[in-house]
C-alpha cells in the first residue's frame, strides 16, 4: 500500500512539474539552459532525503542509471515540452510501461499475455492518434512528440535500473546520485550554466521534481516495477488536467486529448494488472 501511495504521490508531482516546465518557458529566448535549470534544485531536494539515510557505498550504480534519466531524459523532456506543450507531452511519457514491459519481456524472459498485449495495443493507439492529430495549434511541433518518446524509453529503462538495484542503497541515496548524474549530463549538454532569470523560472518545477524523484525511489524500493510503473503513468491525467486548468489557452486542448490520455493511462493499468 505505501508503494502505491509513493507512486501515485510521484505521478502528481511530475505531472505538475509539466506544466511548471511550460510556465518556466515563457518569455525565455531559450530552452537550452532549462534543463539544468530543472535538474539543479531538484538535486538540492535529492540531497536532503539522501541526508536522512546516507549509504555512498551503494550510490555508483545510480550514478550511472542517472546519465539517462534524469540525464538524458530531462534535456529530452524539456524539449518536448517546449515543442509541443505540456499535455501532450505527459500523454506520450505516459507510454513508459509500454517500454518497461518490452524490456522485461526481452531481458527478463517474462510470459507474454493476451491483456498484456490489449494494454500494449491501448497505449500505442493513444501514441498514435496523438501524432496524427490535424488541429494541433500551429505553434506546437510534432518534433516534440519525438522528444518525449525518447524520453519514455529512457525513463523506462531508469525504472528498471532501479528495482534491479534497489538493494544497494537508500531511497535517498540512490535518487541523490541519479540527480547528480543528471545534473551533470544537463551540464554537458547545455555547455554553459544557466542564468539568474532562468533559474528563477524553472526552481518550481525542479523543487517538483526533486519531490517526485524522491517519491519515484521510495515506490521502487517497496512495489515492483510492473505495479509502480503504470501508476507513475497516471502522471498523464494530471498533465492534462493541470493544463486544461492553467494553460488551456496555450495547448490547444479539448475532449479528444483527454480521452487520449485515458487510452493511455487504461494501457498502463492493464499491463500493471496483468504483472
Amino acid at each position: 500500500m505505501t508503494a502505491v501511495l509513493l507512486a501515485l504521490a510521484s505521478a502528481a508531482l511530475f505531472g505538475a512539474m509539466t506544466v511548471a516546465v511550460r510556465l518556466g518557458l515563457r518569455d525565455l529566448p531559450e530552452a537550452s539552459g532549462a534543463a539544468l535549470a530543472t535538474v539543479i534544485p531538484a538535486t538540492a531536494i535529492g540531497l536532503v532525503a539522501a541526508a536522512f539515510h546516507p549509504d555512498l557505498h551503494g550510490a555508483w550504480p545510480f550514478l550511472l542509471a542517472g546519465l539517462l534519466a534524469p540525464g538524458g531524459s530531462q534535456v529530452l523532456f524539456t524539449l518536448a515540452v517546449r515543442e509541443v506543450g505540456a499535455s501532450r507531452t505527459s500523454v506520450m511519457v505516459g507510454g513508459a510501461p509500454l517500454v518497461a514491459v518490452a524490456i522485461a519481456l526481452v531481458f527478463l524472459d517474462e510470459p507474454l499475455r493476451v491483456p498484456l498485449l490489449i494494454g500494449a495495443l491501448a497505449i500505442v493507439a493513444g501514441g498514435v492518434l496523438l501524432a496524427a492529430e490535424r488541429d494541433r495549434p500551429g505553434h506546437l511541433r510534432r518534433l516534440g512528440l519525438v522528444y518525449a518518446a525518447a524520453a519514455a524509453i529512457l525513463f523506462a529503462t531508469r525504472d528498471n535500473l532501479a528495482r534491479a538495484l534497489h538493494t544497494h542503497a537508500s531511497p535517498g541515496t540512490a535518487a541523490a546520485a541519479t540527480l547528480i548524474a543528471g545534473t551533470i549530463a544537463a551540464a554537458i549538454w547545455t555547455r554553459r550554466p544557466p542564468t539568474a532569470r532562468e533559474l528563477r523560472r524553472l526552481a518550481p518545477a525542479g523543487v517538483l521534481f526533486g519531490l517526485s524523484y524522491v517519491c519515484l525511489f521510495e515506490a521502487y524500493f517497496r512495489g515492483r516495477v510492473s505495479v509502480v510503473s503504470p501508476l507513475v503513468a497516471t502522471e498523464s491525467l494530471w498533465g492534462v488536467g493541470l493544463s486544461a486548468l492553467l494553460i488551456r489557452h496555450n495547448e490547444g486542448m479539448g475532449r479528444r486529448l483527454a480521452l487520449w490520455a485515458l487510452l493511455v493511462v487504461a494501457g498502463g493499468a492493464l499491463i500493471g494488472a496483468t504483472r
